[in-house]
């Protein structure tokens, strides 16, 4: 079945769906409570409500849960044939959030490898290979490590010229004043540009792998499909 069509619903299943449909902590209590009673409904309005659950849990960030329910419900969908539910493509939509849970719990990895499945399946999906990149950007590269570090020495040795010209340049050396000031402001402004240029290297890279990575999707299935893109 592809989507849900039933003319009664349980008690259980009219108390739940009363709520506010943003009430995410009042569902997930609701569930949670009555979680007994919910399992022996029938397996449409079970489903249905596990569905609203699983997403109530994500909305109020409770991503560690979600992620030990996600793949739950994946399998019902996928071994009961539920592909629509309440004008959202179950599949996808359970997928992308797992990737979303898996990015907020720092699991940056795992969310790589499940946004470059969703989009071997739709390479067309312009928010994923967006999500994509933003979950590549914070699993910080070399060109990060070594940009952050050589900004991080630049700053603490203008540090060291700032106090050697506190202490001793201005009291004593007075005709250097002008030559330390330049030479720390310059190796300021350097660590600055370091840490700068390579966060925008790190970008583009980023932007340049995500892009050639779809393309290289769309080609493939254009290749296998030739009959789609006329």
């Amino acid at each position: 079945m592809s989507t849900f069509k039933s003319t009664y619903h349980s008690k259980t299943y009219r108390d739940f769906k009363a709520l506010d449909e943003r009430a995410y902590r009042d569902m997930v209590r609701f569930y949670e409570d009555r979680e007994d009673d919910i399992k022996g409904l029938e397996f449409q309005e079970f489903f249905e409500l596990l569905f609203t659950y699983l997403d109530a849990l994500f909305e109020i960030g409770s991503y560690r849960k979600h992620l030990l329910l996600v793949d739950y419900v994946i399998e019902c969908s996928i071994n009961n044939n539920i592909k629509f539910l309440e004008g959202k493509d179950v599949f996808y939509h359970l997928l992308f959030r797992k990737a979303a849970s898996l990015y907020n719990t720092l699991s940056y990895n795992k969310a790589d490898y499940i946004l470059r499945e969703l989009i071997r399946i739709n390479p067309e999906k312009e928010e994923v290979s967006q999500f994509l990149k933003k979950c590549l950007r914070k699993m910080n590269p070399a060109i990060i490590r070594h940009s952050r570090a050589a900004s991080i020495l630049m700053f603490f040795a203008a540090a060291i010229i700032i106090c050697l010209e506190v202490l001793f340049v201005r009291p004593f050396m007075a005709d250097w004043i002008t030559p330390v000031e330049l030479s720390r402001n310059l190796i300021f402004g350097l660590g600055c540009f370091i840490l700068l240029f390579g966060s925008l290297v790190h970008r583009w890279q980023i932007d340049r792998e995500v892009n050639a990575f779809v393309k290289a999707t769309m080609e493939r299935k254009e290749a296998h499909h030739p009959h789609q893109s006329n």
